[in-house]
């Protein structure tokens, strides 16, 4: 009996020590993410060396082998212009609202109170989900499965044309409903310096 107990013990240790280790894991990875909150130059900037490698891939596999995996940029590229209009985008949206005085413009005159812009996607995940699209994209083309062969200045050319067709959409929306993506803090003011001098009694 005793033999079997420790039998069991061990069959069911093995999940639950796998299940320790990813999220002891996911905590350090947790951790990481916090610590680079602050630091949004740095964190794009190690995006956009992603980015340029990953490019620097594509024209490897293009042009020496013939190989792009058009499909995986081209996804890639839709996924990351969809993060951008998101990041562009007020979390309520003002048509959807009965009184466009309830939107979240920015204030248009001096005495007109502080609204700041909050955005449905906030710039840390808009920058988490970027830079995962990228690791993702660069470990499919280890895969053939995803080298699918296509004409790919079909993709290029309707890329741009959905880009500029949503860009115009939104930046239609904007004048719209009048509010701006960015937000530059509340203004502060300083009240007069006290130049009463002290005398000596």
């Amino acid at each position: 009996m005793p033999e079997g107990d420790s039998a069991g013990e061990s069959i069911h240790g093995k999940p639950s020590a796998i299940g320790n280790f990813f999220k002891r894991l996911g905590q350090i990875y947790q951790s990481w993410l916090d610590k680079s909150t602050p630091f949004s130059a740095v964190r794009w900037a190690a995006t956009l060396i992603l980015t340029a490698i990953y490019i620097l891939m594509g024209m490897f596999l293009h042009f020496l082998l013939q190989k792009g995996w058009y499909i995986v940029t081209y996804a890639l590229g839709i996924y990351h212009l969809n993060l951008f209009i998101a990041f562009l985008s007020p979390k309520v949206d003002p048509s959807l609202l009965d009184d466009p005085d309830e939107g979240p413009e920015l204030p248009t005159k001096q005495n007109e109170e502080f609204r700041p812009f909050i955005r449905r996607l906030p710039e840390f995940k808009f920058w988490h989900s970027a830079t995962k699209g990228i690791i993702i994209a660069m470990i499919c083309t280890f895969f053939e499965a995803f080298n699918v062969p296509v004409f790919w200045p079909i993709l290029v050319m309707y890329f741009i044309m959905l880009f500029c067709i949503t860009m115009k959409r939104q930046i239609k929306h904007m004048i719209k409903y009048r509010y701006l993506p960015f937000t530059h803090g509340k203004r502060t003011y300083r009240g007069k310096e006290d130049t009463a001098k002290t005398f000596a009694s």
